[in-house]
């Protein structure tokens, strides 16, 4: 089951596409966040919504706001989509324990062993504001989560 609007989002330590640890509370300090969960690296529509992050960065890496993407791909896939496609806001991988992250956040999809493709809004305080869950295939509306993430900044 998915967290609700204003449950606590739970926190977290990730190890990035640098093989650096990213802690949710501290890579936001005092910001909202946008963590979006991504199925797999290399795939079409993956690859695609990050590459549209990555070109509307201004959108979702402001003074009031981070971003950060998950998926259970191990760090040499993450390391190696990023190199590829230009891509420098954080990259986690949720692959051990497998999943751990996506779990919490009732996102991840046993039979694929993957995250579904799923956003969350988390406002400074920790606090779960807005989240969309979208049918594998199908793109995020990158407009809709921008207008989001400002309404809590």
């Amino acid at each position: 089951m998915t967290l609700a609007i204003g449950e606590p989002a739970p926190d977290f330590t990730l190890t990035d596409q640098h093989g650096q640890d990213v802690t949710l509370s501290e890579h936001a300090r005092g910001k909202a966040a946008l963590v979006v969960f991504y199925p797999f690296a290399f795939s079409g529509v993956c690859t695609g919504e990050l590459t549209g992050l990555r070109d509307r960065l201004g959108d979702f890496e402001t003074p009031g706001s981070t971003l950060l993407a998950i998926s259970c791909d191990p760090l040499y896939a993450q390391r190696a989509l990023a190199d590829r496609d230009g891509i420098f806001f954080p990259l986690l991988s949720d692959f051990w324990p497998h999943g751990e992250v996506s779990s919490a956040y009732g996102v991840l999809d046993q039979r694929s062993g993957g995250p579904t493709r799923s956003s969350f809004v988390v406002d400074r305080d920790g606090v779960v504001r807005w989240h969309v869950h979208h049918p594998r295939g199908r793109a995020r509306d990158l407009d809709e989560h921008a207008r989001q993430l400002a309404a809590v900044v």
